[in-house]
């Protein structure tokens, strides 16, 4: 069985195509992501709704609600492997996910809507969940971000990665502002427990509330991770949001035999 590293905008993933076969996932997370360095790990299988079914698990074996990056690298592989035509329905835990194909390595995704949006979860961080059950993301500025900041933000965004004030623990995103639909971030990530170099759901989840604030006001963000850059773009009223499309570049790193 062939195993595929791959990257989305420096977020990267061990995936496999699964379909057909009974697999240890968790084990399977742990030791191909220890073997590579890789942030989580992706099963392709079967569903009956929708092109395929993304099973995602973190790099230290605990599952996923979705990931954006990873569903757009895992839309890639479904095409180059045949399995999905250029647009595409993906089935995960949050929920449905379309995919689309744009060029050879760029893909675009729906990130699932938004389920909880709390501008003052805690002082100066907002809370968000995308899909249902939702994926967990707190969101606050820091001003002049730097990617060399990490280690000085590192035991801040352990302690709000568990903060109680978010009860199924957080992604935890900093960003700041470059210029107007144009901001700096950095994540923080739940099973990773570190920073990683780009977070889809996390750049969506920013987005949000940056346009629920009034301060995207044509919905369009370009965010740059320390990985690459991410586009986003919000559909729908500040009060209604119809969808939260994922765009950014996908990289085939190394092709594994198991």
């Amino acid at each position: 069985m062939e195993c595929w590293h791959m990257s989305g905008a420096g977020n990267d993933f061990m995936v496999v195509d699964a379909r057909g076969r009974q697999m240890d996932f968790p084990k399977m997370a742990k030791e191909l992501c220890a073997r590579s360095g890789a942030d989580g790990f992706m099963a392709v299988g079967e569903a009956q709704d929708a092109d395929f079914r993304l099973h995602f698990y973190n790099s230290d074996g605990s599952r996923g609600e979705m990931c954006g990056n990873g569903a757009r690298c895992v839309c890639r592989f479904a095409y180059d492997h045949g399995i999905a035509g250029p647009q595409m329905t993906v089935l995960t835990d949050a929920g449905l996910v379309p995919g689309r194909r744009l060029d050879e390595t760029q893909y675009q995704v729906l990130l699932n809507l938004p389920t909880v949006t709390d501008l003052g979860r805690k002082t100066g961080v907002a809370y968000v969940e995308l899909g249902d059950p939702g994926l967990p993301h707190a969101v606050l500025e820091q001003p002049g971000l730097k990617w060399e900041d990490r280690d000085a933000l590192r035991q801040r965004a352990r302690a709000l990665r568990i903060d109680p004030a978010f009860p199924k623990g957080a992604n935890v995103n900093f960003y700041t502002w470059l210029e107007p639909g144009h901001i700096r971030i950095l994540t923080f990530e739940r099973g990773v427990e570190d920073f990683t170099l780009a977070c889809g759901t996390g750049t969506g989840s920013t987005a949000v509330v940056l346009y629920l604030r009034g301060e995207l006001p044509d919905g369009a963000l370009v965010a740059e991770n320390p990985g690459g850059v991410l586009r986003v773009k919000i559909f729908g009223a500040p009060g209604a949001i119809e969808a939260v499309q994922l765009e950014g570049p996908t990289q085939i790193i190394q092709k594994y035999e198991l």
